[in-house]
């Protein structure tokens, strides 16, 4: 069964900060759906685009 908690509840577990779990959801990255004006997000697909994302190789620009 598929893991959904809110932007809270995903900060307070230490996966990411609150306003950068904001920021993905205002532009669109983060996984999950509204819950009348609660955003939740499926844990699982998170973690897999974390993961992904920490495998990409980065440029010096970015890095800076």
């Amino acid at each position: 069964m598929t893991n959904f908690i809110t932007i809270r509840t995903a900060a307070k577990q230490g996966i990411l900060p609150e306003h950068r779990l904001r920021q993905m959801v205002h532009t669109g990255e983060c996984p999950g759906f509204y819950s009348g004006n609660r955003f939740l997000i499926n844990v699982e697909q998170l973690m897999e685009l974390l993961d992904q994302k920490s495998r990409e190789p980065r440029t010096r620009e970015e890095i800076s």
